[in-house]
């Protein structure tokens, strides 16, 4: 189903629905960040790092099958290759290189998803490679290109009118619209970058609040007060934040009381 679809669907009195994805398997041999058992307790979505930001081949296999025991679904979590910089670092990559290195890293989560008797079932990008496909057209159509050759129909999770989404939607993927509870947006209805001050929103009240804006109302304050349009199907919960899998559950909660449906997109 579009977001345009969700849209009217809801503006006829059918209750929002809502998917909630987080970054799970961000560590590396002994070094552990994400409460992964924890948070697949609560999320519908799993963005399982796929080891060029984060993950290693053991933790890749383990978050596999506990998110298939547990029903959620499993998505690859592309990102450059920076595991010292946690992919947050700004870096060019040849077009033709960054599309094969997307291709092998889904690769690579599929056999981990196929042994544990699931399938990757969509594709996220993680940090500075998220943010640059918002802009850089170039560096989003090769990352589509990585998408189409390891699997030619796996759903694109993104910001919405990014240049990721628009690459995507003329490879005919499907796209879907993500959103960020605990960070701060900018008037254009970007993410405020993390390097400026209250770029991320630590406060569990108001991320709460912000949770159930974006999925009852489509919108969000951004940081200069205004109101912004969120035409979101997911909603991320970042699972390398501290108390990550508390505010999950409690942001879960919160949506379910007022009456919103979470269950992933796909």
């Amino acid at each position: 189903m579009s977001e345009r679809s969700e849209g009217v669907i809801e503006s006829m009195g059918v209750p929002p629905v809502i998917d909630l994805n987080a970054d799970l398997g961000e560590g590396f041999g002994r070094w552990q960040l994400t409460d992964d058992e924890a948070l697949l307790s609560v999320v519908t979505s799993a963005n399982v790092a796929c080891g060029f930001h984060a993950g290693d081949p053991a933790t890749m296999r383990r978050v596999c099958e506990l998110a298939a025991e547990r029903g959620v679904v499993i998505g690859a979590q592309v990102s450059y290759r920076d595991l010292a910089g946690f992919g947050r670092r700004a870096m060019d990559v040849p077009p033709d290189e960054l599309a094969a290195e997307i291709t092998y890293q889904i690769g690579a989560l599929e056999v981990f998803a196929r042994a544990a008797g699931a399938r990757v079932g969509y594709v996220k990008p993680h940090g500075a490679l998220y943010n640059r496909c918002v802009h850089d057209e170039e560096q989003a159509r090769a990352v589509v290109d990585g998408i189409r050759a390891a699997d030619g129909a796996l759903p694109v999770l993104g910001l919405p009118g990014s240049r990721l989404h628009e690459a995507a939607t003329r490879a005919h993927l499907p796209v879907v619209g993500e959103a960020f509870a605990d960070r701060a947006y900018t008037p254009e209805g970007t993410l405020v970058p993390r390097r400026e001050p209250g770029a991320v929103i630590h406060d569990p009240d108001e991320v709460v609040k912000r949770a159930l804006g974006m999925a009852r109302d489509r919108a969000v304050t951004a940081r200069d007060g205004r109101r912004v349009t969120v035409t979101a199907r997911s909603l991320c919960l970042h699972g390398d934040t501290p108390g990550a899998a508390d505010l999950a559950r409690r942001v879960r909660s919160e949506l379910t009381a007022a009456g919103v449906h979470v269950r992933s997109f796909v």
